[in-house]
């Protein structure tokens, strides 16, 4: 009896141990790599987030959904602790009690002499002020500014800022959406577009041609693999090319961080139709990715072509002015490259999250993330759908390399190797290297609401990283709203690179509107 009673007391040690170890990890984790590389000096990148909300904003009920919500986020309710031990220094979040109302600002704005026109004015000047204070450390990295201010598309606006280090750019959008619910059902979760991956090969497969089928099949599999390797290698030695001298051309666009460790950045967005992106997409057999990537190269060159032109103009004098001008004043062999973070995990769901925050439970969290090197093709095509095919050949290559998973994966090598100094050091360079940065994620197909608010659109971007330029594009219902995040110093008219955006869209459009027609 004596040794039963001893071996239920030894059990119930252990398991009250096992329980106090499992609160401890809770408690305190140690940052990832790449959360420590977002830490550095020389890398410390944030994500903002512009929501233009349909109604005037509540924040008392804003407040309430938070505390039911989002701070029982770990990432989101846990403080960075820098310790060193032994001379060497660790960063671990750990978990703290959260006070609402430091993260959450409701400036005072006095709206009566702010017209719409001076609104727009007003908030791109607020954001921008944004990106010029840090978070401070002692509180969670992330802060929500609600501006009882009415805009053009918008009666209120809410701004988020997070550091990048509490996650990837995917893994924040669907916490964020976590938190919101459709406005036409509120019990339910926003809902992302479906992509059907299925091949319809295989239903083109008759029984009489599987055998020869199997042989196509075969052969096409290992000249995917061959490929895959070359592709790698060549990117792999792309990439670390560019992080020792491998320069982008110096164009109007391309910034020089050296300068300056610490920018005023300023945001800017456009929404556009996705009907029309949609109507390109399903015409040319592509995907929306490809599509924008191939709006956003003639745009690019829309933009360097006029700003060149102009320079050029002022060079002449004379009579003979617009003679001397030539009809394409692009530099030849212009080299203009863009960094694309890419999500190496499997995408944490809306759903997921929305019952860590509700019951708790676990879900995949973290920075998981490579980059791929984009060349964008800079120059003045009579045929506009040629930037899209281009642009389409590009991509469908960088899908059929593992550049993303080999950068991630020397990244997490430097790091145990030489630590987070030399890895950042590295990572900037790289970046330096290349011209802008370039982002798309998908967003819900239907109306839904913040807490109660709904949303009219959100423009999303990241600054701290080596850029002058970042473009972010956010589809939501049928709409696609374009965020650029530029330096002023470098572009100065950000709004008349949107304007090139919108004007190549609406060409490409007509190009694909007339071969339709054309073929019909």
């Amino acid at each position: 009896m004596e040794q039963q009673t001893m071996e239920i007391k030894i059990q119930r040690d252990i398991s009250e141990a096992t329980v106090r170890k499992e609160e401890e990890e809770e408690e305190e984790q140690p940052l990832s790599p790449a959360a420590r590389v977002f830490h550095a000096p020389e890398f410390n990148c944030y994500v903002i987030t512009v929501i233009g909300i349909k109604r005037k904003i509540e924040p008392d009920v804003v407040i309430e959904g938070l505390k039911q919500s989002l701070i029982r986020h770990p990432r989101f309710s846990s403080k960075l602790v820098n310790k060193r031990n032994k001379n060497k220094q660790t960063q671990s979040w750990v978990r703290t009690n959260v006070v609402i109302d430091d993260h959450v600002i409701v400036p005072d704005i006095q709206t009566q002499n702010i017209e719409n026109a001076n609104a727009e004015a007003f908030l791109e000047s607020y954001v921008s002020d944004l990106t010029l204070v840090p978070l401070d450390i002692s509180k969670p990295l992330w802060e929500l500014h609600l501006l009882d201010l009415k805009t053009t598309d918008a009666e209120n606006v809410a701004v988020l800022k997070f550091h990048h280090s509490l996650g990837d750019g995917m893994s924040l959008m669907a916490l964020v959406l976590a938190c919101m619910r459709k406005t036409s059902n509120p019990e339910e979760l926003p809902t992302l577009p479906y992509q059907n991956r299925s091949s319809s090969r295989s239903s083109r497969l008759t029984a009489g041609s599987r055998g020869d089928f199997r042989c196509v099949w075969l052969f096409r599999v290992l000249w995917s693999a061959i490929m895959m390797v070359l592709n790698t290698v060549g990117d792999a030695l792309e990439f670390t090319a560019t992080a020792m001298f491998l320069k982008d051309t110096e164009t109007p666009i391309k910034g020089d961080f050296r300068l300056s460790k610490r920018k005023r950045m300023c945001l800017v967005y456009r929404t556009v139709s996705l009907d029309d992106i949609k109507l390109i997409k399903n015409t040319m057999k592509m995907t929306v990715n490809d599509v924008v990537l191939g709006v956003t190269q003639a745009c690019l060159s829309q933009y360097l072509e006029r700003i060149y032109g102009e320079k050029k103009k002022k060079k002449i004098v004379g009579e003979d002015q617009e003679s001397k001008r030539n009809s394409n004043d692009l530099p030849k062999r212009l080299r203009l490259r863009s960094a694309i973070l890419v999500n190496l995990r499997p995408t944490t769901g809306i759903q997921d999250l929305a019952d860590m925050m509700a019951k708790g439970s676990k879900c995949r969290w973290g920075n998981w993330i490579g980059y791929i090197v984009f060349p964008f093709s800079i120059s003045l095509r009579d045929d506009p759908l040629e930037h899209l095919r281009r642009a389409k050949k590009t991509i469908d290559r960088k899908k059929n390399s593992m550049e993303a998973a080999l950068t991630f994966l020397a990244g997490r090598f430097v790091m145990r190797l030489f630590g987070v100094k030399v890895t950042a050091n590295i990572i900037n360079r790289a970046v330096s290297n290349t011209t802008m940065s370039f982002s798309n994620l998908i967003g819900p197909i239907e109306e839904v609401s913040f807490f109660g608010h709904p949303i009219t659109y959100m423009a999303s971007s990241v600054y701290g990283h080596p850029h002058a330029l970042t473009m972010h594009l956010q589809s939501y219902m049928n709409k696609m709203t374009i965020a650029l995040t530029v330096d002023p110093t470098v572009i100065s008219d950000p709004h008349r690179l949107l304007d090139d955006w919108e004007e190549s869209l609406r060409i490409v459009k007509a190009a694909v509107e007339e071969r339709g027609s054309v073929h019909q």
